[in-house]
């Protein structure tokens, strides 16, 4: 059985894609990148943040 996709934090999305927790906060400001707001924090989902990626959302 698969295991199901874990949730990462900024900082773990942030060095998943190599860069600054910073430039994601400024993303989220914008509604820009996908996430899941869990509480006070955000969660992000590596399939769908890679997807927006290949899909040139993080161009901008």
């Amino acid at each position: 059985m698969e295991q199901p996709e874990k949730w990462l934090s900024v900082v773990e999305i942030a060095a998943h894609l190599g860069i600054s927790k910073e430039t994601v906060y400024r993303w989220l400001e914008r509604g820009k990148i996908p996430a899941h707001k869990v509480g006070k924090q955000w969660k992000f989902k590596v399939s769908e943040v890679d997807a927006w990626v290949k899909n040139g959302g993080a161009s901008e």
